[in-house]
């Protein structure tokens, strides 16, 4: 299952470690801006905008990655991937900057397109680079550090949003990336040394043209549907309509293109398919808990957004944890039961927060958020791992941006469909100010997650059974 690593892709073995803090600290970055907006809101839409568009600054930041990470992923494996991510934190830098300074909320909500243009090469980059300069033993520990950084940044998020709406500087959300992503890109610029195998891909642009109307008309649709016009109304009709009839043409597009920009191909191997399901759902609930949580605890109970971060940053504790021991387990046990074990944890505390939502207690969500962190620690890098060790060097960074896209776009369709959850709800109750139709449509929501973690779990029943003795190449 595993496969020979080529270590003259990155110059000398002892330049592996400063490589290694760079992707990770490019990796926090963009795990942050995912969710540090969620404590946030109430400042940015009093300054900005409406309650009403707030989910939009989250789904297109997602949306924008999903799209483009299976773009930058074919070019990875043509001109290899140090431009590639360095172009991703060249574009998450100028992202940040404009998010800066934006003047409205629609300005705001383009400069995140920005940032995600930015994400979508830093991402599916950080873990390739991983596969291609670190054995499958070695990456065991790697990835958990790997993993460890996109939970904690992930959820720390929220609380670091927290102290910047407390202190009436939400601006600081981005501007604070500035020096980071100057220290990542030099970092990169002067240790990193990649040795390519050389080949000419034609890029699938209308394939890439393609998912990404796709996806735009369908979280179009769910976000605005029910909000800004009726469910069964025409434009509506004419988003969700447009979305499937795109994502058709994209699939009959990717079975005909030389090189497609996702390589429908590859699911037809049973691992890449579930192992990309999970991923698909891991994104889904990290969204679900981290973005919504947050606004659940001060509209209903109005703690301060520092403590309503807090409270959700217990899955930093939780998914560390998991991720800095996941190695030794999949070693031991192989990737399908580690994996398994990580979605029925995952599950059992996404049904105990849907049933316990209609009493709002932040002790007690924080309890919830360190299980379902350690679940998803047990669950998110071992899947990956099992594909990349799947596949030769040039099917790596397609496979790994496959992964990547499945956790972008979960996230990106998770949060259009809480969002509509959460909206439907809202506009049949007293409002977004009233404390009980806060509390309603998060019970709504959370449920919704449950579905989510045991839809994730049948996924991972279906990983092929793998043998514990080919994991040491």
């Amino acid at each position: 299952m595993s496969t020979p690593i080529d270590r003259a892709s990155v110059g000398l073995r002892s330049e592996r470690g400063p490589v290694l803090a760079a992707l990770m600290l490019s990796t926090g970055l963009i795990a942050i801006d995912a969710t540090i907006l969620a404590t946030a809101v109430p400042s940015i839409v009093r300054d900005l905008g409406s309650y009403q568009q707030f989910p939009w600054l989250f789904s297109v930041y997602l949306l924008a990655q999903a799209v483009s990470v299976p773009i930058y992923s074919r070019f990875a494996d043509t001109v290899g991937r140090k431009p590639i991510i360095l172009l991703g934190i060249a574009l998450f830098l100028l992202g940040s900057i404009l998010c800066g300074l934006a003047w409205s909320m629609p300005a705001l909500i383009a400069f995140r397109v920005v940032q995600g243009l930015g994400a979508g090469a830093v991402a599916p980059m950080s873990m390739t680079i991983v596969g291609d300069i670190y054995t499958v033993a070695e990456r065991a520990k790697v990835q958990g550090y790997i993993a460890s950084v996109w939970a904690v940044s992930s959820v720390v998020g929220p609380a670091l949003g927290g102290v910047f709406a407390q202190l009436d500087a939400w601006r600081w959300i981005f501007l604070i990336n500035i020096p980071l992503c100057l220290l990542a890109a030099w970092v990169l610029l002067r240790r990193y040394t990649e040795q390519k195998q050389t080949q000419r891909h034609r890029i699938d642009y209308l394939g890439a043209v393609l998912l990404t109307v796709g996806l735009t008309g369908v979280i179009l649709g769910l976000l605005e549907g029910g909000n800004a016009w009726e469910w069964l109304s025409a434009p509506s009709a004419l988003c969700f309509g447009a979305g499937i009839a795109a994502l058709v043409l994209f699939a009959l597009v990717e079975r005909r293109a030389p090189e497609p920009i996702v390589d429908l191909r590859l699911v037809s191997r049973r691992l890449i398919l579930t192992t990309t399901l999970v991923s698909l759902g891991v994104g889904a609930l990290m969204i679900g808990v981290t973005s919504f949580a947050p606004t659940y605890l001060e509209g209903s109970l109005g703690i301060v957004p520092l403590l309503s971060g807090l409270a959700v940053a217990a899955l930093t504790l939780g998914w560390p944890i998991a991720a800095a021991n996941v190695g030794r387990l999949y070693l031991r046990i192989g990737f399908r039961r580690t994996t398994l074990i990580g979605m029925s944890i995952a599950s059992v505390a996404a049904i105990v927060l849907a049933s316990v939502a209609s009493w709002p207690n932040p002790y007690v969500l924080a309890v919830i958020a360190f299980v379902l962190g350690f679940g998803l620690g047990w669950s998110a890098a071992p899947t990956l791992i099992a594909a990349q060790s799947s596949v030769e060097w040039g099917e790596r960074g397609a496979v790994t941006g496959m992964n990547a896209f499945a956790r972008s776009a979960g996230s990106a369709v998770g949060v259009a469909v809480f969002g509509a959850i959460s909206n439907a709800i809202i506009s049949q109750g007293a409002g977004p100010d009233d404390p009980g139709t806060i509390v309603h449509a998060s019970v709504g929501v959370f449920i919704a997650v449950a579905v989510t973690a045991l839809l994730t779990l049948l996924a991972a029943s279906f990983m092929p059974r793998d043998r514990v003795e080919s994991y040491s190449g």
